[in-house]
């Protein structure tokens, strides 16, 4: 406060006024001048020149086109009141800068300090009113649109998200009488009233919702602030956008109170309301669940869910095990209403060293459908961690691990076709790795070593190496070093085919890849039941494809990029990073 205080000129009356000169201190000076008449009146409109002092709540607005010019004794076009030209010719203090400059310099700072500049002097509280500043504040820190009124999000119109959800054949009439009037709205009140209470809710958030999980991303989009809820493709098309369905959103009133509201159902928007449980934590609760009923009761409820979904009716869906899964995960999600609990997660850091660009991807599970995991590399390991999940596998596990100093060259097509060859090249190196881990649990005792072997395969596993040990004993020790020597100086792409009796959902898959490498993925029963990780390959296609062959299962998952933009969604750093990752696979251990 001292060092704005003498930057202002600020002396024993607290108040911006002009320093004194020497020279100037004759009879009839300025020097003789009342300290409010010496002070610079910033943003005086002209009707008020007349002797009266400018409100504090009056709005402001400054540019280079209508500040003030510096000296002189007229009022502006812009309104402003410079004082006469009887001080330095030079600004001696901040305050005595020309209201344009002023702006500029303020409009710089974060919003969080500009109530503490405001208490400095009346100048600068006056210079703070001006829209400007808090246009440039919202629009840097929250990425809100040049446009305060401009709500369009993802090629799809704000009346087409907040009114169809009421009735299809609703007029464009009926959509203002679902939204305040914002005429009157400035970029201060957004700011203050809206976009700074509910700052900590903004990012990616994971939720509570048992093994299903999710992912939601809670953005500014025009004057509201919503939780989008990102639904992944209909199954199998791994490369079609994903769906996004609003859940939450929270916007100002003519009050200037910031009102939520929810978003779930069929019936438009209704109350909620948003609490913030603890860091990195906040829960939503519907207050009106009747709207989420339908006429029809749960029947039509299901059907309606089952189409937004899965994109088909229960009778398309003829796998009996299928239907049994889709209507668990019916019974499961509905229960909660919309009153859920969030926890944030981020995206992972990007490192030079990394295969590709780290991130989210869709992928295929089997009967499952299509889940979201998040790719991120850890040293010489990449690994992928579900964001959503299944009864089996929950989200938040990790579900394939891969071991990227074990690269694998894959044989010629012919043989790329026998699942046995394939079979032989990654038992091979899943052997060697048990091997290894072995020896470094007779270091501890004999029993961590079983330990660590049960924990690398399951008994069917065993088998399987047990019968295909003596073929690949030599590989074992020849395949990795002459994978290393080969992968030193790879072709940028390699011909690529799934082998003969391998089940993939998506038959619409790259025939070329950039490398291979060997890795486990996460397998468990109903309930995830005896968990166990299975030896299988990962393939990496390009910058935004990737895929995994289950050798045990004989299933092929094909993961794409997630390619929507993510604002507030970055690790401040890899630690954090980190322990979200280890909190993530808590939740649902």
């Amino acid at each position: 406060m001292a060092v704005c205080a003498r930057l202002c000129g600020v002396g024993q009356s607290r108040r911006c006024r002009r320093r004194q000169r020497p020279n100037q201190q004759g009879p009839g000076s300025d020097s003789d001048m009342d300290e409010e008449e010496g002070e610079r009146i910033v943003g005086q409109r002209q009707g008020d020149v007349s002797g009266r002092g400018l409100d504090s709540g009056s709005a402001v607005t400054a540019g280079p086109s209508d500040a003030c010019e510096y000296g002189s004794s007229r009022v502006n076009r812009g309104g402003f009141l410079s004082r006469a030209r009887t001080g330095p010719q030079h600004p001696q203090t901040l305050a005595e800068l020309p209201p344009e400059l002023l702006v500029e310099i303020l409009s710089l700072l974060p919003g969080t300090t500009l109530p503490n500049v405001a208490l400095v002097c009346k100048t600068f509280r006056q210079i703070l009113n001006t829209e400007t500043i808090w246009r440039r504040r919202c629009i840097e820190e929250f990425g809100m649109k040049e446009d305060l009124r401009k709500m369009e999000v993802g090629q799809v119109s704000s009346r087409d998200i907040y009114v169809k959800r009421v009735d299809p054949r609703v007029k464009s009439g009926r959509f203002m009488k679902l939204l305040p009037d914002y005429e009157h709205m400035d970029y201060r009140d957004v700011y203050t009233h809206l976009l700074h209470p509910y700052r900590h809710i903004l990012g990616l958030w994971q939720p509570d919702i048992g093994p299903y999980g999710g992912l939601l991303n809670v953005m500014v989009d025009g004057l509201f602030i919503i939780g989008w809820m990102y639904l992944p493709p209909h199954d199998p098309r791994v490369d079609d956008p994903m769906r996004r369905r609003p859940l939450f959103r929270v916007h100002l009133w003519e009050s200037k109170k910031a009102t939520v509201e929810c978003m779930y159902g069929h019936k438009g928007p209704h109350k909620g309301d948003i609490q913030t449980v603890k860091k990195d934590e906040f829960s939503t609760k519907c207050n009106q669940t009747d709207h989420h009923r339908m006429p029809g009761g749960r029947q039509e409820e299901f059907r309606t869910w089952l189409e937004e979904e899965w994109g088909r009716t229960l009778e398309e869906i003829f796998h009996e095990h299928m239907q049994e899964l889709i209507l668990m995960k019916f019974i499961y999600t509905s229960q909660y209403d919309n009153c859920l609990t969030y926890r944030r997660i981020y995206l992972p850091p990007t490192m030079p060293s990394d295969l590709l660009q780290p991130g989210l991807f869709k992928g295929t599970y089997g009967s499952h459908g299509l889940e979201i995991v998040m790719l991120s590399f850890h040293g010489n390991s990449a690994r992928a961690t579900k964001l959503t999940g299944d009864p089996n596998v929950p989200a938040g596990q990790l579900t394939l691990d891969v071991d990227l100093t074990r690269p694998i060259v894959l044989p010629d097509l012919e043989q790329q076709r026998k699942i046995e060859e394939l079979s032989r090249l990654v038992l091979g190196i899943h052997e060697e790795v048990q091997r290894e881990a072995e020896q470094r649990g007779k270091g501890t005792s004999s029993t961590v070593s079983g330990a660590a072997v049960g924990a690398c395969g399951g008994a069917s596993t065993a088998e399987k190496m047990d019968v295909d040990h003596g073929a690949s004993s030599d590989n074992c020790q020849s395949g990795p070093s002459s994978s290393s020597s080969s992968s030193s100086s790879p072709p940028d792409t390699q011909p690529f085919v799934l082998p003969l009796g391998v089940i993939a959902r998506n038959e619409v898959y790259p025939r070329t890849c950039r490398k291979c490498f060997y890795g486990t993925g996460l397998i468990a029963g109903h309930g995830f039941t005896s968990p166990e990780r299975t030896p299988g390959l990962f393939v990496q296609f390009d910058e935004d494809r990737f895929g995994f062959i289950w050798l045990e299962l004989k299933s092929f998952s094909l993961y794409s990029r997630l390619t929507d933009h993510l604002p507030h969604a970055r690790a401040p750093n890899m630690e954090r990073f980190e322990a979200m990752l280890h909190n993530m696979q808590s939740w649902t251990s």
